[in-house]
Parts: structure tokens; C-alpha cells; sequence
């Protein structure tokens, strides 16, 4: 999905105000969103039942920050040293593309409060579908591993 379309440098940073944006909301709502002890746990999507989404954007936002050739294949559940297992990202339980990470990273917390984490959700892909339009990409919202499969990502 990344290769089909140039990178707008535009485009980047409209992502990262987003990104900024979200993180700023978080932080002025801790006791909503959850305070993140950093264990990992929200990566193991198929524990706890949650599939993560992305927009053409965020995936836009990735390669250019990391590199297309360095975006790696996304599975199921929680990371490893094996892209078989999980997140590739994920490493001994840590996000090694923190900065970079999705808005539904941003957002998900297994300790937040689900009709918080769900009101911001909508209002970030508001706000990403604005981009597509503005940038006249086609707007895709899909679940992470399907969006970052090996088809779709290059």
C-alpha cells in the first residue's frame, strides 16, 4: 500500500501533529487512557482479544520515518526475534519504533478505559481520512496485519 504513492514531506508532518496531538490528549486524561507500565502486554493482540487498525497515512508515516525497505511484516499476536511470531517491532517486550508506533498504539492501553480509548480512536481517523482527502490518497482503514502483510507494504 506505502510504495504506490510518493511521500509528501507535507503529508509527514501532518501525521506527526496528529501523533502529538494524540499523545497530548492521553496525557491530560491518564486516569482514562492508563498509565502504561511498559510490560508489553498490549502487543499480544490475540490475548486480549484486540485487533489493532491503520490508516494510509500512518502506514505512509512509517516507511518514510524507517525507511520502506526497513518496514517489516506484521503477524499475529506479540513479538519476537521471529517475524513468524508476532509484532516485529516488539523486541523482549519493548517497542523498538516507540516514536514512530501507529495511533492505535498510541491509543490502546490494556488499563485504559475502553469508551475513552474508543471516542479518540474516531476522532484520530477523522482526522486521518482529512489528510487523505487533502493529499487525494485513497483513505484505507485496515487491521495491522492484513495492512502490513508483505502485499500491501511494498
Amino acid at each position: 500500500m506505502v510504495a504506490e504513492y510518493e511521500t509528501n514531506s507535507q503529508l509527514i508532518k501532518r501525521v506527526a501533529e496528529i501523533y502529538k496531538w494524540l499523545d497530548s490528549q492521553i496525557r491530560k486524561s491518564v486516569h482514562l487512557a492508563g498509565i502504561c507500565s511498559a510490560c508489553g502486554k498490549c502487543c499480544d493482540f490475540a490475548q486480549l482479544d484486540h485487533r489493532l487498525f491503520v490508516t494510509t497515512p500512518e502506514l505512509m508515516y512509517l516507511a518514510a520515518n524507517l525507511g520502506a525497505e526497513n518496514v517489516r511484516l506484521m503477524t499475529t499476536g506479540r513479538g519476537s526475534t521471529s517475524l513468524t511470531t508476532g509484532c516485529p517491532y516488539n523486541i523482549g517486550g519493548k517497542c523498538s519504533v516507540y516514536e514512530h508506533r501507529f495511533s492505535g498504539c498510541r491509543i490502546f492501553s490494556c488499563k485504559g478505559d475502553t469508551d475513552f480509548q474508543s471516542r479518540l480512536s474516531e476522532s484520530a481517523v477523522k482526522k486521518f481520512k482529512a489528510i487523505c482527502e487533502q493529499f487525494q490518497i485513497p483513505y484505507r482503514y485496515t487491521d495491522l496485519t492484513t495492512a502490513m502483510d508483505g502485499s500491501s507494504v511494498a
